[in-house]
């Protein structure tokens, strides 16, 4: 993890700094955490405590209840989100001959010529 990563991750915030950062109520915040869409770490005295990117997602949140979402489509919204996330972690990147195979197929299709693929095709899978 990158140090910025790293330190947007770190819960510091205790919930009435985050109820001034976000104009918030506890009991809205508690609400979200209840919604599974935060997820504050505990103090050693079992206080709440918010990093960066929680007060990041309740402004999202905020903004998407303005514009008329309701829970369930912000739910909704940040399901799509993580299966996009583990779809891009899980994709293989292009390797050069790939790359070439793309473009020469696109040379080919551009020039409405049609000829035999002069790069080696190995087995697909």
């Amino acid at each position: 993890m990158r140090e910025k990563e790293l330190r947007r991750s770190m819960s510091v915030f205790p919930i009435g700094t985050v109820m001034k950062l976000t104009d918030l109520t506890a009991r809205q915040i508690r609400y979200y955490e209840e919604q599974d869409l935060i997820h504050p770490e505990r103090s050693e005295g079992n206080r709440r405590m918010y990093s960066l990117n929680d007060v990041d997602i309740l402004l999202e949140i905020k903004d998407y209840l303005s514009e008329g979402l309701n829970m369930a489509g912000i739910k909704h919204a940040y399901e799509l989100q993580k299966q996009q996330e583990k779809i891009a972690k899980n994709k293989k990147p292009l390797t050069d001959q790939d790359v070439r195979q793309i473009f020469y197929d696109e040379l080919l299709s551009q020039g409405g010529l049609t000829q035999q693929k002069p790069f080696k095709q190995g087995p697909r899978m």
